[in-house]
């Protein structure tokens, strides 16, 4: 018999993979509904592109290619300001849970479901949707988000999900000291790479095609893959910028809602290359000289726990970072660490001159202990060990 699982996710499973698609689609045995995170009825007063998602919750579900274990709906829309006032997120997730429970009757769900959830908000969900045993994975410092939020609640919120919860997992080592006081079976996770894709810039190396894009770029190319949200630190790409004239900088990404970064387009060194599809990056990163994981000191960006690194380390590649996220410390052999902010551009220089083969082969190595493969396992050793999970 397979494992029910409704994943509550907080992305959307299109277009790009992050935590939440990388597990699902890697547990064994499982059948999985994931909900993509629902849109606030005001979102498109802020987002143009979140028009087009209010009705989305109205088509039917749409199984994924290559996963047929998997099929995706969207949640209705939701009332605004449910971060700050508890009792509009009781309104809304009731609202949710009829949805949620309607889908899982079309897919012969029962009592025996998994819930499995990614946001503090779902606390309120869980007594109105039929389920065995309940996950909760943690993957940020959810009070520390600015915008319609009030931390207080956001924190009640997340207690009150993870203390009944049977298993609790963090990606980070503040997230999970947290958590562990709350649920004594919290358990730090981190974040992976799909390590077969990634791994490619060093197994296909000069085989891989040079993108039109990257053709005559000024080398050395420092390189950036991610969201280009408010907690990157985008001082000190400037800097890299200003004194680095004759090197490029480029951004791989989408420029989320909120975040102004006109003052970059200043400088003709910098590229905003916008998104590209996760099989297709090998061949980008294949002809950057560096990779920049940049964030700016803060709650947030303390626990996080950043894909691209863990990728980074995956292509073999020299990564320049800053000292935070903290897990970057646990590889300070092999990544130059910008400790200070006087330290960035000395250790730019070193990174884009480095020729050291052990150290490539030192991140590959790492790339590979941190790949989703064994990020899942792991996850699913406690599992099963539980009965949260079957086998077979």
């Amino acid at each position: 018999m397979k494992n029910h699982i409704v994943c509550l996710s907080t992305t959307n499973y299109h277009p790009l993979p992050t935590r939440k698609q990388n597990v699902m689609s890697r547990l064994r045995n499982s059948e999985v509904l994931y909900f993509d995170p629902p849109v606030s009825v005001i979102a498109p007063l802020k987002d143009k592109k979140a028009a087009a998602y209010l009705g989305k919750h109205k088509q039917p579900g749409e199984p994924v290619e290559g996963h047929e274990n998997i099929t995706v709906y969207a949640l209705p829309p939701v009332l605004p300001f449910f971060n700050k006032f508890r009792w509009i997120n009781r309104l809304n997730q009731k609202r949710q849970a009829k949805f949620v429970r309607e889908k899982m009757k079309a897919h012969g769900f029962g009592e025996e479901t998994v819930l499995w959830c990614y946001s503090p908000s779902s606390c309120d969900i869980v007594e109105h949707v039929p389920h065995s045993k309940l996950v909760y994975d943690c993957v940020d410092r959810h009070s520390a988000y600015k915008g319609h939020i009030t931390p207080a609640v956001v924190d009640g919120m997340e207690r009150d999900l993870a203390k009944p919860a049977d298993q609790v997992f963090a990606t980070a080592v503040g997230l999970a000291e947290t958590l562990e006081k709350i649920n004594p079976s919290t358990q730090m996770i981190p974040n992976g790479a799909a390590y077969e894709i990634f791994s490619r810039v060093q197994t296909e190396k000069g085989r891989l095609p040079c993108p039109e894009e990257m053709r005559n770029l000024k080398h050395p190319v420092f390189g950036f893959v991610g969201m280009l949200q408010e907690c990157i630190d985008y001082a000190l790409i400037e800097t890299l910028a200003r004194e680095r004239p004759d090197a490029t900088v480029f951004l791989i990404g989408r420029t989320l809602p909120g975040v102004d970064l006109t003052h970059l387009q200043q400088y003709p060194n910098i590229v905003f290359h916008g998104l590209v599809p996760q099989p297709e990056l090998p061949a980008y990163l294949a002809q950057m000289d560096v990779c920049l994981n940049l964030f700016r000191a803060g709650a947030l960006s303390r626990d996080v726990s950043p894909l691209k690194f863990y990728e980074y380390l995956a292509t073999g590649k020299p990564v320049v970072s800053t000292r935070e996220p903290l897990q970057v410390e646990d590889f300070a052999d092999v990544v130059y660490i910008a400790r200070e902010p006087e330290e960035f551009l000395p250790l730019c220089d070193a990174a884009a001159a480095e020729n050291d083969p052990e150290k490539a082969e030192q991140r590959l190595a790492y790339g590979e202990a941190c790949s989703w493969t064994e990020r899942v396992r792991q996850m699913e050793e406690a599992l099963y060990k539980k009965g949260v999970l079957h086998e077979s």
